[in-house]
């Protein structure tokens, strides 16, 4: 419910799938590194060990931009290409 980014007809929907997949990946970065859980009175991740205290949000953007990959992400017209139709009849 924190996330307009799956509610359609809002200002915060994503109309592309890399920028939902960004989002989304943030936001549960942020839900477990940096919020402090109210029952736990500590982040998810240090509850499991993961880490050894609270996240700042400007550590959390450094860590995100570091871990941008090098190499580009493919157009559609890419993505469409890496499909493969499987010939046949399902019904014989």
């Amino acid at each position: 419910m924190a996330s307009k980014r799956f509610a359609r007809l809002s200002n915060g929907f994503s109309k592309k799938i890399d920028c939902h997949l960004a989002a989304v990946g943030l936001y549960v970065a942020f839900y477990n590194l940096c919020r402090t859980h109210e029952a736990l009175r500590m982040t998810p991740a240090m509850a499991l060990g993961i880490a050894d205290r609270v996240w700042s949000i400007s550590e959390l953007i450094d860590a995100a931009l570091k871990a941008v990959p090098t190499k580009p992400t493919p157009t559609p017209a890419q993505r469409h290409k890496s499909f493969r139709v499987i010939q046949g009849d399902l019904f014989d």
